[in-house]
């Protein structure tokens, strides 16, 4: 076992092994580094090397994150962070032992995402004014994410040489680096095609921004934070009061496929899901709205 010298270089190392023999994104690699933050703060009050760490310490760590009420979701992906971290660090040959092997992660209870009915996500859409310059683009991001059942980062990303609208399907460049083909809806391809002739036709593309499919008015590439703001935005002139994100469309295409009957393995495929257990979340979604609406309309539970 060897001493940390430098360890600006071995986060440095540490985000490398992440990118290139993980398969991680930028933004998950960034995610990781920020969680060894965390814990480095938290040791360096105890005047303890990140290498000299014990699972005691490490166990304090996790009882400080919970004392300034971090949810359990959000230790739970800290912890993930720090145990990569600690994986580098031994076959750096800084650790002889995995001191985070016997930390135990907090209980995370199933989330049932928020979703959509197509009557909110028609609402949505109607809300856009189309009058303005990116009113066309709007529409095509909304009937893209769900119709693609896109992440924000993949729509955002989207590339014009991805897209194969005589085909009606899209090559998505998802978590990993790993490439899936989703068909594209009619609906969504009209759009596209509208937003293509009308509105980036005819805007001047930054450098670098060329095979970008939806662009910023400046011709840049759009932020997940613009995607944001546009889906929230339009939620509230629609009068939608559940909390919502691009996110939230995904679950509702996901949701949807599966009331219209589509195979659960199709779903997994369309949505990029590397274990089927997590496409299984939209089976609980589809049983508890069933739940609801017997509850709800079953003359044995009308008190009327």
């Amino acid at each position: 076992m060897r001493d940390i010298t430098d360890i600006a270089d071995v986060k440095k190392r540490f985000l490398a092994y992440l990118t290139l023999e993980k398969g991680m994104s930028a933004n998950t690699a960034q995610a990781y580094s920020d969680d060894v933050d965390k814990l480095m703060r938290y040791l360096s009050g105890s005047g303890v090397g990140v290498e000299h760490a014990s699972t005691d310490d490490l166990e304090r760590f996790v009882c400080s994150l919970q004392d300034v009420g971090i949810q359990p979701r959000s230790q739970a992906r800290i912890i993930s962070g720090v145990k990569g971290f600690y994986k580098f660090l031994r076959l750096e040959g800084f650790m002889d032992k995995d001191p985070t092997e016997l930390l135990p992660s907090p209980k995370i209870g199933r989330h049932l995402p928020e979703v959509l009915t197509i009557a909110e996500i028609d609402a949505m859409i109607d809300c856009i004014d189309m009058s303005k310059a990116e009113g066309q683009r709007n529409r095509a991001i909304i009937e893209t994410l769900y119709g693609c059942g896109l992440r924000v980062s993949e729509l955002v990303t989207l590339k014009l040489s991805q897209l194969f609208i005589e085909e009606k399907y899209v090559i998505i460049q998802g978590k990993g680096n790993k490439q899936r083909v989703v068909p594209i809806s009619t609906v969504a391809i009209e759009q596209i095609n509208l937003y293509l002739e009308q509105t980036r036709s005819h805007q001047v593309v930054k450098k670098g921004s060329e095979d970008i499919l939806f662009l910023n008015r400046r011709g840049a590439m759009l932020t997940r934070q613009m995607i944001f703001h546009i889906v929230k935005q339009l939620c509230e002139l629609a009068g939608i009061r559940k909390v919502i994100s691009p996110h939230t469309l995904r679950h509702s295409f996901a949701t949807h496929l599966l009331e219209g009957g589509a195979n659960l393995r199709a779903i997994q495929q369309m949505l990029g899901h590397e274990s089927i257990t997590t496409t299984e979340i939209y089976v609980h979604i589809d049983r508890t709205r069933l739940r609801d609406e017997i509850l709800r309309y079953h003359p044995r539970n009308n008190n009327q």
